[in-house]
């Protein structure tokens, strides 16, 4: 565990320059904003920053969740059909951090009793909760018709996943269903991601027009997509901002659905 009192420009740099996909909600920066655990690894840390102007409270613990195929997160006691949660093989700490301004500190996540692990995938995620009395987290006062004083206080809540893979992925991904809606003020498009094996997804999906003459424009793109175990689709649709500069009446669309390294998982066309 490792506590510093670092300047606002510096923790600019550190969290939108590092590299390192970066979450934040509130005044509580997170990063990186997701942990695999695969291979030899064995402990990963958690980057905590608070940027707000007051110290902050938040209490540390684990929380279950399912996917729905629209992607919201509902949580769950029990696991359904094929979900593994990996609370019973992980230990993390500390379980309560305080943070004044401009403070960093760091969350240690290590894998443990993990030697008779099954092959697949086990997820969990680990949620920070601002701890409720702290009125650095948006307390204000109001007043009702009669004149009563009344506390509200904003309580935040941050979550991302923990993942842990055993063994060899099986995992196929494609890409059905595309449709285009040309109707509204900007482009909307449309698709089904259908994962099938033992293990999540996650990356960009990218649309890509490509004119009669052969020109490739990148119209769209929305990273940071996943479609977790056990989860067989992901029904997702994004609007194509940079759109205006070519015609969507002709020509073909491509869309693909990449990792973040690179690898390209998915890849289909429709003609415009």
């Amino acid at each position: 565990m490792i506590k510093k009192l670092l300047s606002p420009l510096l923790l600019f740099f550190i969290f939108i320059f590092s590299g390192i996909a970066a979450y934040a909600q509130g005044d509580l920066m997170i990063m990186p904003k997701r942990l695999v655990f695969e291979g030899n690894e064995r402990s990963q840390e958690i980057n905590l920053a608070n940027t707000g102007s007051d110290t902050a409270v938040y209490a540390i613990s684990f929380i279950n969740y399912k996917m729905t195929e629209s992607g919201n997160f509902e949580q769950v006691e029990e696991p359904e059909e094929g979900q593994r949660f990996a609370t019973d093989f992980l230990r993390y700490f500390p379980r309560r951090v305080v943070l004044a301004p401009n403070e960093a500190q760091t969350v240690r996540v290590q894998l443990a009793r993990s030697g008779n692990l099954e092959p697949g995938e086990y997820r969990s995620h680990v949620y920070f909760r601002a701890v409720e009395e702290q009125t650095a987290l948006g307390a204000e006062e109001t007043e009702d018709s009669e004149g009563i004083s009344i506390n509200i206080k904003t309580v935040f809540g941050i979550s991302i996943p923990v993942i842990i893979r055993e063994g060899q992925s099986t995992t196929a991904i494609n890409l059905t269903d595309v449709s285009l809606d040309t109707e509204g003020e900007m482009p909307k498009l449309s698709l089904v991601i259908n994962r099938s094996g033992n293990m999540s997804v996650y990356g960009n999906l990218t649309a890509t027009h490509i004119a009669p003459n052969g020109t490739e424009t990148e119209v769209g793109m929305v990273k940071g997509v996943s479609v977790y175990t056990p989860n067989s689709k992901r029904i997702f649709s994004f609007e194509l901002r940079n759109a205006r500069e070519v015609d969507l009446n002709s020509g073909t669309l491509k869309v693909s659905y990449a990792e973040d390294k690179g690898d390209t998982l998915a890849t289909t066309e429709i003609d415009l």
